[in-house]
């Protein structure tokens, strides 16, 4: 966009089975004093973000098992019909072993199932912190941890016809927000009302919608907030379902999205994801 690079591979890798979530900071306090005044006692994990986000929009317990169940619904459909196959890369392991598909699929999660899962996320401290929380996060409705990685291929427009690239879509907005750092993960409701106002679009303009299921709350509240069609919703399952590999997660909603609009005729996809400390980003692509 700056006019520096006329071809440009947009990537990103991850792999939390060998570098667990946080091992980065060494425990250090990345934050620094004064957010800790500022928020004292201090910012909470996601988790606890998502408990917080599940009290204020009045999401109950069976809700949240039910959108999660769904999430792996939607994968496995897709996964058996072959919607995943043209976006999944094969790869060949150490061992020999060719890995062509998303593993942490769970064909036939029922609510029920995921109904007798414990809680996760409360703690003595932060029990008495927000007494108002009634705790019903589970790791069933939670992102899986996972590896992975993807790729996104973006040209300008005069590269693209230099090179004779077929284009397939164009980004046709984004946008940058920041949000409460305490409730950390209702950014992308901002960023999508944001870059609906860029683009002179509405929700209802959209045709696909690609919520980061970090948490079940947080599309959720994403989709009361504003009044989103359910339908149009990560339509092909989520992070809940297909895992959440940090850095390769963003690339990943944006394949998934446009072979979805390739394969449904729809014109205009919309993706946001939540990011640490309250930020979150959103994009819509314009299928061609």
């Amino acid at each position: 966009m700056s006019g520096q690079y006329d071809v440009v591979v947009a990537a990103g890798v991850e792999s939390m089975s060998r570098v667990p979530m946080g091992s980065n900071r060494q425990g250090a306090d990345i934050f620094g004093p004064s957010v800790v005044d500022r928020y004292a006692p201090g910012l909470v994990p996601q988790g606890v973000a998502a408990e917080l986000i599940a009290d204020k929009w009045g999401q109950s317990r069976a809700e949240l098992d039910e959108f999660a169940a769904r999430s792996h619904r939607l994968a496995d459909e897709t996964a058996r019909t072959g919607g995943f196959d043209r976006e999944i890369l094969p790869i060949t392991s150490g061992d020999g072993t060719v890995v062509a598909r998303d593993e942490t699929i769970r064909p036939g999660t029922a609510p029920a199932k995921l109904a007798t899962l414990a809680t996760v996320f409360r703690t003595d401290e932060y029990a008495e912190r927000f007494p108002e929380i009634d705790w019903r996060v589970t790791a069933g409705s939670s992102s899986q941890l996972t590896d992975g990685a993807s790729a996104v291929l973006i040209a300008s427009a005069d590269a693209a016809r230099r090179l004779g690239l077929p284009a397939r879509a164009t980004v046709r907005g984004m946008s940058v927000v920041a949000d409460d750092p305490l409730m950390m993960l209702t950014a992308p409701i901002p960023a999508t009302r944001k870059v609906l106002a860029r683009t002179g679009l509405t929700i209802d303009d959209i045709d696909h919608y690609e919520v980061n299921e970090a948490f079940a709350p947080v599309p959720l509240a994403w989709r009361a907030d504003l009044d989103a069609d359910p339908d149009k919703l990560n339509p092909r399952g989520g992070a809940i379902a297909l895992g959440h590999p940090l850095g390769a997660t963003g690339c990943r909603l944006f394949t998934t999205m446009l072979h979805a609009l390739e394969d449904t005729g729809g014109t205009f996809g919309l993706q946001t994801v939540c990011e640490a400390g309250g930020q979150a980003n959103a994009l819509i692509l314009e299928r061609l």
